[in-house]
């Protein structure tokens, strides 16, 4: 029976680019996607910008644009990512849509409805220096918990604790630094202490679905708050705080209906923003959203990271049992990404930029496979250990698995015309074999259980190559009557790299797509296990489909730009040292600087340039009214795709330079070391979010 899906990972705040954990996390959820499609299941995959918030709000002003042109600038930068790194939603939307608008409203208004919204006149931090009420994350201070410090106005990142802003020890304004006072304002609640919410919440949370190490500490909120001799404050107490929903104006969001100046909290509209990209798609789609969330056969699944569960399990579900919609069928919680066993920091120099990973040139199914490898259904931190990246790429990848082919395809053009052979019993028994091992492999992936799914397919494997070894293709083409046994060899090969390439397809997207063009086959899915490809069909000519990992691209990776290392790292002293590998420019004044026009510019368009290695062609939009055709010496480092939609800037008044391929109006500005072989590397500028087309850089 056919499934009906409806999967999302965590909205990322649109306040900045996406950073490794996002892709982590994006990258699971992409394959069990993949996979379920596979499956021959209906699956649609969102997600979408969280776009409110005062942070947004705050970081537009300074930006000089309105919260919506800054959250669109955000967006703009989200598809090299994800192309980038073979990751396919069927929607991105943000939450200022109008679908988004529409069901914060409908649902607040069932819940009011439903007596679960009551108002309450609260004590809130006021910054007198801002002369405005400070949103939760912008107060910061102890945690009354665990005491750890420097901790959010809403919970711990710690100890996982959920509190009011009013409960931190020592508190402080982030925006000014300065102490907040307490001011007087009525507020919205959404009553999660309420008997029947906690009676849900408790069935929900502990009826099996969730991870064991979730539901366990989801048990803990549950238990009554006690005094300092450990007693409980109340009998009546459940454990569970009444939700404050509602931020005061000054505010960028959704205004709560009947309640003018009072806007819905983030976190009470991001989650809706799930079903609003849902009902973006499906009405570009001309599809029925309401008749397809009424389907009791639809099952929900979100991906999220273990930093957000205390939304996702308690109030998520009580919100939409409440409302009256449909609840989670799961909550897909994951570990966070280390490097080397350390936490990712800027000061230790060891975090992953995944656009520098794309740009150096690094397939970006090797991590695709790696972090596959690392990941499993339970709440555990994925590390990424660089020489096991390149050991595991290297062997797994190309060693057991590309292998196969590469030692069977030559000889089957060469000495076949492509066209496959008889396969024998000891093949048979082989094929038998693999086939046999793909359905505890799928079970694997249906569970998450990822990690597993790989090394029972690189068991497979293992036995092929043995069988390739036993046989010795190579040696049986240079003897005299063995031209059968050689095609009945080749043969077993190429239909065993088929079974191993169909159980690697949710990982490996685009190498199965190279593989279904090799062998000749329609797009794999799960059922195609159940026959080969037989005698006498006819292969492509074989073209190599991976390279190994270099060490040298781990060290780029991690290598810290020349502007961040210290003189200290330097081996010439502070007098002779060269920044960039070459001496400052001599002395100009401003009235030179001046006459040179520097605009921002948005990358249109760009493709690479037939007969240069080094050339790609940019259309560029400098607020002009037209486009203008620029060729910049960046192919080495950028992929076209990388670049398409980014801002940069560029030289407007240099004279058109007439070049074979064209005409090149203006010049964009890239950074790179005198030095290419000692430190190569283009870095194309790049400015900060809010900027626009046609603005001047001086």
């Amino acid at each position: 029976m056919t499934r009906r899906l409806f999967v999302t990972t965590a909205l990322p705040y649109a306040n900045g680019n996406f950073h490794i954990g996002h892709i982590m996390e994006y990258i699971q959820a992409d394959i069990w996607v993949r996979f379920q499609r596979m499956r021959g299941n209906e699956v649609h995959f969102v997600c979408a910008d969280d776009a409110h918030g005062a942070p947004i709000m705050i970081a537009a002003e300074k930006a000089g644009v309105t919260p919506r042109q800054f959250v669109d600038n955000i967006a703009a930068g989200r598809p090299p990512y994800l192309q980038g790194f073979h990751i396919e939603f069927d929607n991105w939307s943000h939450t200022d849509s109008e679908e988004n608008h529409a069901l914060c409203r409908e649902i607040y208004l069932d819940l009011q409805q439903a007596g679960l919204i009551e108002t309450r006149e609260i004590e809130q931090f006021f910054d007198p220096e801002k002369g405005m009420f400070l949103p939760d994350r912008f107060i910061k201070g102890e945690c009354p918990q665990c005491g750890a410090k420097d901790q959010y106005g809403d919970n711990c990142e710690v100890c996982g604790a959920v509190y009011a802003p009013t409960d931190l020890k020592h508190p402080f304004s982030a925006l000014s630094g300065a102490t907040p006072v307490l001011k007087t304002s009525q507020h919205y609640f959404f009553k999660l202490s309420d008997p029947r919410c906690v009676a849900y919440l408790k069935q929900w949370t502990q009826d099996g679905k969730l991870q064991p190490e979730v539901a366990n500490k989801i048990k803990e909120w549950f238990e009554p708050k006690k005094d300092e001799n450990g007693q409980p404050l109340s009998q009546a107490d459940s454990g569970l705080s009444d939700w404050d929903i509602s931020r005061d104006a000054p505010y960028f969001g959704i205004e709560i209906p009947g309640a003018p100046g009072k806007y819905f909290y983030v976190w009470f509209d991001a989650p809706i923003g799930y079903l609003a990209s849902l009902k973006n798609l499906m009405t570009r789609r001309g599809e029925d959203f309401d008749a397809f969330m009424a389907d009791p056969s639809v099952e929900q699944y979100h991906f999220i990271g273990k930093d957000i569960v205390t939304f996702h399990t308690l109030f998520w579900p009580a919100v939409l049992h409440f409302a009256k919609r449909k609840e989670p069928n799961n909550i897909f919680v994951h570990g966070h990404l280390t490097v080397n066993g350390e936490k990712m920091s800027k000061s230790r120099g060891n975090g992953i930029d995944p656009l520098k990973y794309l740009s150096l040139g690094m397939n970006p199914e090797w991590l695709r496979y790696y972090i596959a490898a690392k990941l499993n259904a339970h709440v555990e931190d994925a590390d990424f250990n660089t020489s096991d990246f390149v050991t595991r790429v290297n062997s797994d990848l190309v060693g057991k698995y590309i292998n196969i082919a590469s030692r069977a395809a030559g000889f089957l053009t060469k000495r076949f015309n492509g066209k496959l052979g008889k396969v024998s019993a000891d093949g048979q028994a082989l094929l038998t074999q693999l086939q046999a091992g793909i359905a505890p492999i799928a079970t694997s992936f249906e569970a998450r259980e990822y990690g597993k799914a790989l090394r029972d397919t690189m068991l497979l494997a293992d036995r092929v190559n043995e069988y390739v070894d036993q046989n010795k293709p190579w040696e049986l083409a240079k003897q005299e009557g063995q031209e059968a046994r050689l095609h009945d060899v080749c043969t077993t090969c190429i239909e065993a790299f088929r079974l191993l390439t169909l159980v690697l397809k949710p990982v490996l997207p685009s190498l199965s797509q190279q593989v279904e063009a090799f062998l000749n086959i329609a797009p794999m899915r799960f059922t195609d296990a159940n026959h080969f490809l037989g005698e006498g069909h006819a292969i492509q000519t074989y073209q190599h489909l991976m390279q190994r990992v270099d060490p040298k691209h781990i060290e780029a990776l991690f290598e810290a730009p020349p502007a961040l290392a210290t003189l200290a790292e330097k081996a010439e002293p502070a007098e002779s040292t060269l920044p960039g590998g070459e001496a400052i420019a001599p002395t100009i004044t401003i009235d030179d600087f001046a006459k040179v026009d520097l605009r921002i510019a948005k990358i249109v368009a760009c493709e690479a340039v037939e007969g240069s290695t080094k050339l790609l062609r940019l259309s560029l939009d400098a607020g002009e009214g037209r486009l203008r055709n620029v060729f910049s010496g960046i192919a080495s480092a950028y992929k076209p795709e990388q670049l398409v939609g980014q801002l940069t800037v560029l030289v407007a008044n240099l004279a058109p330079r007439k070049m074979k391929f064209g005409v090149s109006e203006g010049m964009v500005l890239a950074a790179s070391h005198a030095d290419d072989k000692a430190q190569p590397g283009i870095y194309v500028l790049t400015p900060w979010p809010g900027a626009q087309p046609g603005m001047r850089i001086g």
